[in-house]
């Protein structure tokens, strides 16, 4: 079944070029701003491509040093200025010196911060699971203002993933993420568990826009010019326009009415070149032309979520899958595939690239380095917590125990698997890479730092 697209288009050619104009300046200004404020939110940059601005090392490095914080990390790390920025579901974000991993400052929110920083203008965004944007300077940590949404709160379904009994109402525990913040054309844009997309002032936190959706928004939006591009729990990927909210279009991906298991968007979009590929639960990944929302393609991967957020190089889409634990390269313009590689355990944190090496964290405390033209392994770094394997939640071939860790479908048995292995200090963050050093968070609360 192909997506269902529906148009919305702008009225004038006059519109289209100002809108063209506005996004060919913001461009110019954020190429002349980056060196300051490199990788300074999650994915790199506003369109989320993935791409690292320094190369990984090929050869396993060594901890340079670790920041411990009081609860698992899910949020990725941004950069700016010699501060890595980095939240923990302690309900703390952390500026961290990323030259010795000494803490600059912190600041408590009310809830688990799951989402990614954005740092722009002399200010550091994030999200809470307080139904909170929280604007704060990024040099002394201080508030500068706060924007409430209608609060957070998890995708969740009847029967859900199969649960017993039936007709209970199940929050989602592999709903792990929030959304993360994007600057563009001087605002703040993010989803809210409250199924809205919120676009507020950049200087002073008052909303210009909203955008209902039928269901939760965790996914990261992505700008390019602009237009907004995000998925939602509701089974729909959005374009939007950035200024004002109004659909551009939208295509539906796959609905699973039996147990909500095979939809939604989970996965953050990726633009580059006019095309804009996305993950969904629906076991699928999608390309879709950014200006029409004419969908150029689809890889599906056998029944296997794709959370992961693609990213994007030289022609080439890299994602990886939950299930089967595959690690894949696909032709950008066509979908067909270059290389798949088969990863320890579920993929959930994205794919990052730094120069020639491909970084992917797993669920079994792993981050692992491939070599982007063929996918083989170059190395695989293993977490405290993984090397531990407490509770036995890992078989000898460290892989997941899942016979254990999911012994019936019952009440709450799939959340309490789901605890048990995030202990292991899997990989959920997103890994961030400034001039070779390559910082991650784990489930097991430690932020790292990674040197030759």
């Amino acid at each position: 079944m192909r997506a269902a697209v529906h148009l919305h288009r702008p009225s004038s050619a006059a519109t289209v070029l100002a809108i063209t104009l506005v996004a060919l300046l913001a461009a110019g200004l954020t190429i002349a701003c980056g060196p300051a404020v490199a990788q300074a939110s999650f994915r790199g940059d506003a369109a989320h491509t993935g791409v690292q601005t320094s190369a990984a090392p090929r050869t396993l490095p060594r901890i340079k040093w670790t920041f411990p914080t009081g609860d698992r990390i899910t949020s990725s790390p941004s950069y700016a200025n010699g501060v890595v920025y980095v939240g923990s579901d302690d309900g703390q974000l952390y500026a961290i010196d990323a030259a010795t991993g000494r803490q600059r400052w912190m600041h408590r929110t009310g809830g688990p911060v799951a989402s990614s920083p954005a740092v722009g203008g002399g200010r550091v965004y994030v999200v809470s699971y307080d139904g909170r944007l929280h604007a704060l300077d990024a040099t002394t940590g201080e508030v500068q203002w706060k924007f409430a949404t209608q609060g957070e709160r998890r995708f969740e379904a009847k029967g859900l993933h199969g649960m017993q009994p039936r007709t209970q109402t199940f929050a989602d525990p592999f709903d792990v993420y929030l959304s993360s913040p994007v600057l563009a054309e001087g605002l703040v844009i993010f989803g809210s568990g409250d199924g809205q997309v919120y676009a507020v002032d950049v200087a002073t936190g008052a909303q210009r826009w909203a955008f209902k959706t039928g269901d939760v928004v965790h996914a990261a939006p992505a700008y390019a010019d602009g237009r907004i591009f995000v998925g939602s729990w509701d089974g729909r990927f959005y374009a939007l326009d950035a200024k004002t909210g109004r659909e551009l279009w939208h295509a539906q991906g796959g609905v699973d009415t039996l147990m909500a298991n095979q939809q939604g968007f989970q996965s953050s979009p990726a633009v580059a070149n006019g095309i804009v590929y996305t993950g969904s639960r629906d076991a699928n990944l999608y390309a879709f032309d950014a200006r029409s929302g004419q969908e150029k393609w689809r890889f599906p991967t056998g029944a296997s979520w794709v959370i992961t957020s693609p990213a994007v190089q030289a022609g080439r889409v890299y994602f990886a899958t939950s299930d089967t634990s595959l690690v894949h390269a696909v032709d950008a313009a066509s979908g067909q595939p270059v290389w798949q590689q088969q990863a320890p355990a579920y993929l959930f944190a994205s794919p990052s690239l730094a120069g020639d090496v491909l970084l992917q964290g797993a669920l079994n405390g792993s981050l692992q380095a491939r070599d982007l033209a063929s996918g083989e392994l170059l190395w695989d770094f293993q977490t405290e917590g993984s090397q531990a394997n407490l509770g036995w939640a890992l078989t000898s071939q460290r892989k997941l125990n899942a016979t254990m860790l999911f012994p019936t479908s019952w009440h709450d048995a799939m959340a309490i698997g789901t605890a048990r292995q995030f202990d292991l200090g899997s990989f959920l963050s997103t890994p961030l890479v400034v001039d070779g050093v390559i910082y991650v968070g784990g489930t097991d609360g430690r932020l790292y730092a990674l040197a030759k």
